[in-house]
This record gives C-alpha cells, structure tokens and sequence, in this order.
C-alpha cells in the first residue's frame, strides 16, 4: 500500500507542476496584456506629457491597477521559473538552472523598473514638497519616468530573450513536451533580443519591427502556457529522464 501511494505520488507530481506553470502562464498573459495594452496603451499619449499626465489623474486607479497587475505577473514569473526547472531539470540540470536564472534576474529588474510606473502618481500628485516644480515641469518627470519604465522594460527582456532560448532548447531535448513548442521558443528568443536591442540602439528601427516582432514570441508562449495546463507532460517519459 505504501509503496502504491509512493508510486503514485512520483507519477502525479509533474502534472501537478505542469498545471500549476499552465495557470501561473496564463496570468501572466492575461495581467502583461491589460497592463501595457488597457493601462499604459489607453493613457500615455506619445509626445505629449500634459494629455498623459491628464488621463492618469483621471484614471489614477485604474494606474493603479495596471501596477497591482504588473505584480501579480512578476510573482507569478517567480513561480513558474521554479516549476519549469523542476521540469526540465531531467533534460539537463545545469541549463535549467541557467534558465531559471536568467528569469528571476529578469522578474527582479521589473520588479524595481514597477517603480517608474508608480513613482508618476507620485510626481503628478500635488504633494508640497513638489511645489518647487512648475505644472509643465512635473508632467515633463512624469513622461520621463515613463519612457525610463519603457527601457527598464526592454533591458528585463533581455534576460528574458536568453530564458526563452534556453527553455525552448530544453523542451525540444526533452521527449516529454512538444518539439515544436521548443522550436516555436527558440524562434521565440531572437525575437525578444532583436526587438530589445533595436530599441536600445536604434529607436527609429525598433519602431519598424514592433509589434510584428514579437508575434512569434506571444504565440509560443501561449502554446505552452495552453499545453501546460490541458496536456502537462508525458509522465513516463519524464520520469525515465530522473532514472
């Protein structure tokens, strides 16, 4: 008996893990998809800090919202960096642990880059210690912490692109996840890079690309957060992997 619910145990772990990834996946796509198309997309207006600086106090909770999502998808990378690990770890240890990595460096830049997002509130607040800055002055630091929100963004994507490329290896080794979803990732990968780096060196070329670009990238990334949570992974070949 004790062995059968040992037995039993071991078979039904990955599944659960891979349930967990699929749910934590899909916060992610659904909290990164209001945050920067419903909050950031609806209020800033590009090149224009006083509309911008007039549509966030006039939605300031649902800013404040936007943010509260923005953590609850950075808590749920936390989450899904150590499931994929555990994952994958059969495959090879050292590249999932490389993987894992490179997602709780990138979690940990957004994290600190959320700080630009909610320091707005802050500069467009009206507190008294800010009365030594003019109105158009302020609405001038708010876009700035913006537009920095928007690097931060791109550099935490540069881990992320590494992540991605190292993950999609992984699961295309791995016989237990589709290879398709490893290639879809791996293509994936250069995706996020050639977008992040264009943005930091040539603004002008990464406008061009976006949001073409990252195309591949959504569609790979919601491929598995979907497989994750109906299919999860082929458990005996995933325990034949730990022999």
């Amino acid at each position: 008996m004790t062995d059968h619910t040992a037995n039993n145990s071991i078979t039904t772990s990955p599944q659960a893990y891979a349930r967990i990834g699929g749910l934590l996946g899909l916060i992610i796509v659904v909290a990164g998809i209001f945050a920067e198309a419903f909050v950031r997309g609806k209020l800033i207006v590009s090149g224009d800090a006083a509309a911008t600086a007039s549509n966030i106090l006039a939605s300031e909770q649902l800013f404040r919202i936007g943010f509260a999502g923005e953590l609850l998808m950075l808590c749920s990378d936390i989450g899904i960096a150590v499931i994929l690990y555990v994952l994958l770890k059969p495959v090879n240890r050292n590249l999932a642990l490389l993987a894992m990595s490179f997602r709780l460096v990138m979690a940990a830049i957004s994290g600190v880059n959320a700080l630009n997002h909610i320091a707005v509130l802050s500069i467009l607040g009206g507190a008294n210690y800010l009365t030594v800055f003019g109105a158009e002055q302020l609405q001038a630091l708010a876009m700035l912490s913006l537009k920095v929100h928007t690097y931060g963004y791109h550099i935490s994507l540069v881990f992320f692109g590494f992540h991605v490329l190292v993950l999609g290896y992984l699961i295309f080794r791995s016989g237990y996840l589709p290879k398709i979803i490893g290639l879809m990732l791996v293509i994936a990968s250069f995706g996020y890079l050639t977008n992040s780096f264009a943005t930091i060196l040539n603004l002008g070329f990464a406008k061009l690309l976006f949001p073409w670009i990252l195309l591949p990238a959504f569609v790979a990334e919601l491929s598995l957060t979907l497989w994750l949570l109906v299919m999860g992974v082929n458990v005996p070949r995933w325990n034949a992997g730990r022999a």
